[in-house]
């Protein structure tokens, strides 16, 4: 579905260029640090184990558990936002996540005084996260669409999802520098004083977006009334040719669950890779974890630079399923040559580079195809299924992972699969181009 003029808003012109500096700041720094309190237990996984005494296949569990509790409380999350509003939600969640996030490095005291053991509060915290941030990122998806017309959520989403790569840029640095020196002589472990420091951000600018978000056109005060109208005017047109079916209709859309399906593969292999980068740059022959650190960033770096450019490249073309299929595949390219090459640095971290950058420009293309059929309500239910579902698969590739390097002693064989489950995702979005529509929407697959 191609839209063109004004009412489908496909230039970026001085309004958006408005909005866009309103309110994606504040999203992809609130992205940043949720992705960063998800993810750091990779790092702290280089320590971490040994102090728990935990296997690769028990952390794999617990770093996927956390998807569970995403996935049971996310719609809920995500319809509570579109009632309550944006900005207070997001301030609960961001709040929420960051305290139990700061609670993780208690673990061993917490197992002690229950009388558990350290597992079981390992996966019960793991649980409780993703409790706590259900609803983050579908509701920045949705809280979007109250902005933005289907045809530029490509490009804003590219913006957002630019957090998971600087969340490494950034955190893996910091991570590997807080494990290194705050561990040395200290009451607490490194690994604990990571989770405590890493936390905090979370909390604080759960505080700031109570001040800095509006919950949507009407309510933002740095907009004029004609801002307002011209805004709404265009977000109107372009809903008029969206689904808005009734909630318990939803669940018989055969294209919510042909994305659905999609996305489930395209988190088993982000998560498994984020999740075990610190290990297999280890495994590479990298020893000390300040330098793990500093190294992981690198692939990070390249990563999110490829998904800005081609995703910018995917809008002007307006081939987005065309673009969204071949990241796909090459980012399943990315782990193959890492298996090759498992004691190699250099095609370790070029094969961690393409991964990230090919399945992230893949993820950010893919946002662009539910805001094309559903609005309202529809939209956040719809968005919140994809995306709590979906995210089972970031549960499935860790846990994958970790079972098969336990029972293999290398993580060749669940990086195989992590790549299969790509390359899996890519050839059905090529078959995404056709659709047969019926009066309710119902028949449609994705077809941008």
């Amino acid at each position: 579905m191609a839209h063109t003029g004004q009412a489908g808003g496909t230039h970026f012109d001085a309004l958006y260029k408005k909005v866009t500096w309103k309110i994606l700041p504040w999203l992809l720094l609130g992205y940043i640090i949720a992705y960063l309190d998800r993810v750091n237990i990779g790092f702290a996984k280089l320590a971490m184990l040994s102090d728990l005494g935990m296997s690769d296949a028990a952390y794999g569990l617990g770093a996927g558990i956390f998807f569970v509790g995403y996935f049971i409380f996310e719609v809920p999350s995500n319809l509570m936002l579109h009632k309550v509003g944006a900005k207070m939600w997001i301030a609960r969640i961001m709040v929420t996540w960051g305290l139990v996030s700061a609670t993780m490095a208690f673990t061993v005291p917490i197992a002690q005084a229950l009388g558990v053991s350290n597992e079981s509060v390992f996966y019960v915290m793991r649980f409780l996260l993703g409790v706590s941030e259900a609803g983050f990122f579908p509701g920045v998806i949705l809280y979007l669409t109250y902005w933005y017309p289907s045809s530029m959520h490509s490009r804003v989403m590219s913006i957002v999802l630019l957090g998971n790569p600087c969340s490494y840029i950034l955190g893996g640095p910091i991570s590997g520098a807080l494990m290194y020196f705050m561990g040395k002589g200290a009451t607490l472990s490194g690994w604990q004083w990571m989770f405590i420091i890493e936390a905090a951000p979370a909390v604080l600018l759960g505080v700031v977006v109570l001040f800095v978000l509006s919950d949507g056109i009407h309510s933002a005060k740095w907009l004029s009334a004609a801002e307002k109208t011209e805004l709404v005017r265009r977000i109107a047109a372009d809903s008029s040719e969206k689904v808005n079916v009734p909630l318990k209709s939803l669940y018989s859309l055969p294209v919510l669950w042909f994305l659905t399906l999609i996305y489930v593969l395209m988190q088993i292999g982000i998560y498994g890779i984020n999740f075990w980068a610190p290990t297999i740059i280890r495994d590479a022959g990298v020893n000390s974890v300040l330098d793990v650190g500093l190294i992981a960033a690198l692939p990070y770096i390249l990563g999110a630079t490829a998904m800005v450019l081609i995703s910018r490249q995917a809008e002007r073309s307006g081939k987005h399923r065309t673009y969204a299929v071949w990241v796909s595949i090459i980012a399943a390219v990315g782990l193959l040559l890492c298996t090759l090459f498992p004691h190699n640095l250099v095609f370790t971290l070029a094969g961690i580079a393409i991964a990230v950058g090919g399945s992230l420009t893949a993820i950010a293309l893919f946002w662009g195809f539910p805001g094309t059929y559903f609005t309202g309500a529809t939209a956040a239910a719809g968005i919140a299924i994809i995306n709590s579902v979906g995210n089972l698969g970031g549960f499935i590739g860790p846990y994958l992972l970790g079972a098969l390097t336990t029972l293999f002693g290398s993580p060749r064989y669940g990086l195989m699969i992590l790549g299969a489950s790509l390359l899996l995702s890519g050839l059905l979005m090529a078959f995404a181009g056709k659709k047969s529509s019926g009066p309710d929407g119902a028949n449609m697959v994705a077809s941008r």
